[in-house]
């Protein structure tokens, strides 16, 4: 076969182990990167270097590092992140979503990231949801996970829906939720931020719901060149199907389009109710947060 094709053994050798060495690079990549998100980012380079050797993979925990650092995977202290005044912030980001009633849409948004495995990188997805009717408001993919990337689909939800104020946003806390960027959007808009406590996304749960639908159902169904093939997809997803056509069981079996569409009829009628908070004695009203 090397004489067929004009190539010594020692060149067909080294392109076979360079195949290889990009295919087992992808593969801990992949697995750090679902170490980093099951355990929501709370996992430095050490710890998950003490997962994959569980998972029997020996890996060096300078490359584990290394591959964190390029994929934005470091854990951050919250400490070094906001100084001696995060316990002062912390405090007031109170989880908010857990005390709503909600009975319309632009009441609650819940937000959340993941990535996605290509051929030979990974990308990132961050989403929001409208909690109450599970339509897909805002997106964003891109190679970072840097806070340019929920900045934009914050931005492209609030360019697309126009909420009122008082509109609540819920996270988790990852840090590009607490990013300057970020939080500076949110105020610009006067939306209030939630956020999980530590151990308890389960707020986020629409959220990841979706996140599970996109990946069962659109991105393992194919096989993604590039960024841009992926965001076509994704975009088709979301924007012509998801939001459109496919039947939600948690709204009686209807697209989130058509729920919002009757939800839209019914606060037409006199008296309709605004959505409700509930809270401990001593705890403000989520006007309080603006």
């Amino acid at each position: 076969m090397c004489q067929l094709a004009q190539v010594s053994r020692a060149g067909f050798y080294r392109c076979l182990k360079g195949r290889a060495e990009i295919k087992e690079e992808m593969e801990v990549r992949s697995q750090i990167q679902e170490i980093a998100v099951e355990h929501r980012r709370r996992y430095g380079y050490r710890r998950i270097t003490a997962e994959l050797r569980r998972r029997g993979m020996l890996v060096n925990h300078k490359r584990v590092l290394r591959i964190m650092r390029e994929d934005s995977l470091v854990s951050a202290h919250p400490g070094t992140l906001f100084g001696t005044n995060f316990n002062r912030d912390l405090e007031a980001y109170l989880n908010l979503a857990s005390r709503m009633t909600l009975t319309g849409t632009n009441q609650l948004w819940v937000a959340d990231i993941t990535y996605i495995r290509l051929q030979r990188e990974f990308v990132y997805l961050a989403v929001i949801l409208d909690a109450f009717s599970r339509k897909m408001v805002g997106w964003a993919l891109d190679q970072t996970l840097t806070s340019r990337l929920p900045v934009a689909a914050l931005q492209q939800a609030i360019d697309q829906r126009q909420p009122m104020p008082n509109l609540v946003h819920h996270s988790d806390r990852g840090v590009q939720y607490w990013s300057g960027d970020y939080l500076k959007v949110l105020q610009q808009n006067r939306i209030i931020p939630s956020m999980s406590r530590p151990g308890n996304p389960y707020d986020n749960a629409s959220c990841e719901s979706f996140l599970r639908t996109l990946k069962r159902e659109e991105i393992h169904a194919n096989d993604y060149q590039d960024l841009g093939h992926l965001h076509t997809d994704v975009e088709a997803f979301i924007q012509q199907y998801y939001n459109r056509r496919r039947l939600h069981s948690a709204l009686g079996y209807r697209a989130p389009e058509d729920f919002e569409k009757e939800i839209e009829q019914l606060s037409a009628v006199p008296n309709f109710a605004a959505a409700t908070m509930s809270f401990s004695p001593g705890i403000g009203r989520a006007t309080d947060f603006i």
